[in-house]
């Protein structure tokens, strides 16, 4: 019996070391080295090839050729029924392309891919079930209000199996849910390892590449929010898909990290429902509040959620602090730039906000990085303080630095374009930003400023 091997890989990067380190030499992080069992002669001497692996075969010589020399063909898409899917993926589904779904545990990442299948009619979907039976998937798929009479479930985490099968069925799309509950028998880690994971996934790129299907991988996610097992794994897919949210708000983000076939920067809006995910084509009529009085301590924003621009609510509410210390809370929103944001009012703007207790909300459960949301959240914060309500028809866009100056935002004729669909009147930006535009198009009443005092003297006298 030969003697097994073991070697110590990084659970982060996938660095491969012969002995124990505290930190990684390569992605520089503490305690990621876990003991794992390296593949032993008698399993290499077996030999993993598959019905479809040509790995085996006399590798053919490449030649080198001129760039434009090359033939310049365009991928073949499947387009699917799910509009936000296709945006996200560039325009469709590309026919070779192994593809890499992220998110939190309960966030709808099954659902989603199930929805997939289910919408596909006209293709035959074999979707791999690693972590759920198939009484628990045809449960969930009743749930669904749409039908595939060539889906096939197959509950199996051996790779070898799910390969056997795959060259039976010859399916057109083939579905993983998920890849660390994956193993190869021809690898002695447990299921889930770096060495599993790496595998599995080169297992399903060299089919993906060489059969023209397209592959979807859905993976777990760390506690730091990152995809887990080696980052290797996500330089090897072609696409990696982030599903965000929160599970106690029905909207889910479905965002692009890397996409090889299409724009990095594209999201798709989903709303979670008892029926399955609802595609939301307007982002800014779900996420503004729809009220017939009008209050203070609220104001509408414009964000940036890659190149896709939508209206947002900011709520504010600013009460006389019980204890000695204010407190400062922050939903949606950066904390640290809140009271960035809060020293500049109170600093530049002379208002009395330190033994104030300020509490920020974005509303529908959104996390938004835009700066270009700071001059709402401002004027949120004076509205509570002042308990004046804004203009209800009033959007506020622009930055806002250290020194109390209005600054210019990217893209804001994109922005003022969704405003005015959306309906509102007049639009509250840096004055510097309005050079060069040509606002004639644009039927908005438009207020320029490049000092954040001669805003708020504007609004609150």
């Amino acid at each position: 019996m030969a003697k097994v091997k073991t070697a110590f890989f990084c659970q982060i990067c996938g660095a491969k070391s012969p002995k124990w380190l505290g930190k990684c030499p390569s992605c520089q992080n503490w305690n990621t080295f876990v003991e794992e069992v390296v593949e032993s002669n008698t399993n290499k001497k077996i030999g993993s090839t598959t019905p479809w692996d040509t790995s085996h075969k006399k590798p053919t010589k490449a030649t080198a050729k001129k760039l434009f020399d090359i033939e310049n063909t365009k991928e073949n898409r499947y387009i699917t029924p799910d509009d936000e899917l296709n945006r996200t993926l560039g325009g469709g589904i590309v026919q070779g392309a192994l593809i890499l779904i992220g998110g939190e545990p309960g966030i709808g990442k099954s659902t989603l891919m199930l929805q997939l299948a289910l919408q596909m009619k006209e293709l035959k979907i074999l979707y791999v079930s690693g972590e759920e039976s198939e009484r628990q998937v045809r449960m969930r798929a009743e749930r669904i209000p749409y039908k595939n009479e060539d889906l096939y479930i197959l509950p199996e985490t051996n790779i070898e199996n799910i390969f056997v099968q795959i060259a039976e069925l010859q399916p057109e799309i083939v579905i993983v849910d998920s890849v660390q509950t994956l193993h190869s028998m021809h690898i002695e880690s447990a299921p889930g390892s770096i060495t599993q994971v790496r595998e599995c996934a080169a297992q399903f790129m060299r089919y993906s590449k060489e059969q023209g299907v397209p592959v979807f991988l859905i993976g777990h996610i760390t506690k730091d929010g990152s995809i887990a097992g080696p980052k290797v794994l996500e330089h090897m897919v072609d696409t990696v898909l982030q599903f965000e949210g929160d599970r106690h708000h029905a909207y889910r983000i479905l965002r692009t990290s890397k996409n090889r076939f299409g724009s990095a920067s594209e999201i798709g809006i989903y709303e979670m429902r008892s029926e399955g995910l609802r595609q939301v084509n307007n982002p800014s009529e779900v996420l503004l509040s729809d009220y017939d009085e009008h209050f203070s301590g609220i104001a509408i924003t414009t964000i940036l959620e890659g190149i896709r621009p939508m209206l947002i609510e900011t709520q504010a509410l600013v009460s006389t602090a019980v204890y000695a210390t204010a407190q400062r809370s922050s939903t949606g929103f950066d904390l640290r730039r809140l009271n960035m944001l809060l020293a500049v009012l109170e600093r530049r703007c002379g208002f009395r906000i330190g033994q104030k207790d300020v509490f920020l909300n974005i509303t529908g459960g959104l996390r938004i990085e835009d700066p270009a949301a700071d001059l709402g959240v401002v004027c949120a914060i004076l509205s509570s303080l002042n308990d004046i309500p804004l203009p209800k028809k009033a959007v506020f866009c622009a930055e806002v630095g250290l020194s109390g100056e209005i600054r210019s935002v990217s893209r804001l004729e994109q922005r003022l374009l969704e405003v005015e669909k959306m309906g509102f009147d007049e639009v509250y930006a840096a004055k510097h930003n309005l050079k060069g535009m040509n606002l004639s198009k644009i039927g908005l009443k438009i207020h320029g400023f490049t000092k954040l005092e001669d805003l708020v003297h504007h609004l609150f006298g």
